[in-house]
């Protein structure tokens, strides 16, 4: 019987050896679910790779800043090309009924009808029928 029990400790240290290595995992997810990779060695190893990837999220971060300032920019001409474009509109108006009066006075003069430009509204008269 003890022959039986020392083969049968020897079955299942083989199975229980067998068995641990098919449980672990490969290497490097090991490594990483119990914090050795994180080590000096890790950051030796890929300080160039961790250098690029902390320049290219200081890039973005600054492209994406500089994209807000340049639209904010865009918003603030845009609404000034807009009053600018009203005022252009006004002074036209302005202007063109000037130069519609000036050449009415000159026809006018011209043609020497005697008439004039009246500086204020016409007035309504009203008849009192008492």
């Amino acid at each position: 019987m003890a022959l039986k029990k020392s083969n049968s400790s020897k079955t299942s240290n083989s199975s229980n050896n067998t068995d641990n290595k098919k449980r672990t995992a490969p290497g490097w997810v090991a490594d990483l679910r119990y914090g050795r990779s994180l080590s000096l060695e890790f950051f030796k190893r890929n300080a160039w790779l961790l250098m690029v990837f902390v320049v290219a999220i200081i890039a973005l971060m600054g492209l994406r800043y500089k994209t807000k300032t340049k639209m904010e920019e865009i918003k603030r001409l845009t609404t000034e090309l807009q009053r600018a474009e009203s005022s252009k509109l006004q002074e036209k108006a302005a202007y063109m009924s000037l130069i519609r009066e000036t050449e009415m006075k000159r026809l006018v003069e011209e043609k020497k009808l005697g008439l004039d430009f009246q500086e204020l509204p016409p007035y309504e008269l009203e008849i009192d029928k008492n």
